[in-house]
């Protein structure tokens, strides 16, 4: 047999590496529903409780968690689509429609206090800049009623550009939250220049930190770093009483998870907006 072996790069990419494939085509099926949905406008925003430690009745504010509807009406998580639009322009449109929908329940809504999330990559994306802009020249003062929440991982990608940015819409009253803390590799240097105003510890700290030594220390010592700093700390997937109660006990400032309720595209002081105005 004469002639020389097939190059590597002669094996396609199904044979080469199936699974990296299989991952690559679930992410451009990802991708092609997000933008249908977006081009459709099914879009949502999920809302979900953050309540006083101290009383748990009381709601902080409410999380506007986006979703994407696909064709029959199904509602399709964050989590399931967010990684692989993340990084594309698609994400940054998820973004601009998570921002838009908030604003327009705060103008509906004049007690209500919302916290949508965002990118550190759409800093400086034209549109979502100019939704946000026009969003705070509509309705008065309500940038004193916006919190956006920035993920440790996205404020560490640039966190000059996120200071600067945290710094110009604080002069419109606008609060940040760093999301998911202990998740990511933040550089706690930054924490002198950053002035997040509230920081979520990641649930994988809260689950259970009832009995759980090890989520008890961290715990403690993240929420040591966000008291040090004058921000007020969020226990992320609280879901049981036994850790509400603890966290209460170790002097977290306000509870998040289903314990308080799960996260609903059709809240319940929303409706009766509606039924009032119909």
């Amino acid at each position: 047999m004469t002639g020389k072996p097939p190059h590597a790069l002669d094996v396609p990419p199904a044979q080469a590496n199936p699974l990296a494939f299989a991952i690559s085509e679930q992410d451009r099926q990802t991708i092609a529903l997000v933008r249908d949905a977006i081009e459709s406008r099914r879009l949502r925003l999920a809302y979900q409780p953050v309540v006083l430690a101290s009383d748990s009745k009381r709601v902080a504010f409410q999380e506007g968690l986006i979703r994407v509807l696909d064709r029959s009406g199904r509602i399709i998580p964050a989590r399931d689509f967010m990684p692989a639009v993340e990084a594309h322009e698609i994400g940054r449109e998820i973004d601009c429609a998570a921002l838009g929908i908030g604003l327009h329940m705060l103008s509906r809504h004049a007690d209500l206090r919302l916290s949508v999330n965002m990118s550190a990559r759409s800093i400086g994306y034209p549109k979502w800049t100019r939704i946000l802009r026009q969003g705070l020249k509509r309705t008065p003062h309500v940038g004193e009623r916006l919190i956006l929440e920035i993920t440790e991982s996205s404020a560490m990608l640039v966190p000059e550009i996120v200071i600067a940015f945290m710094e110009d819409c604080q002069r419109e009253g606008i609060a940040f939250a760093l999301d998911d803390f202990g998740a990511g590799y933040t550089a706690i240097r930054y924490f002198k220049d950053f002035f997040f105003d509230i920081l979520k510890i990641d649930g994988q700290f809260i689950r259970n930190i009832h009995k759980d030594r090890d989520n008890q220390v961290l715990t403690a010592a993240l929420l040591s770093i966000g008291k040090q700093f004058e921000m007020v700390c969020v226990a992320e997937s609280v879901e049981t009483l036994e850790d509400a109660q603890f966290l209460q006990a170790l002097g977290m400032d306000c509870l998040q998870g289903f314990l308080f309720g799960a996260p609903t595209v059709t809240p319940d002081w929303d409706a009766t907006d509606r039924r009032a105005t119909a």
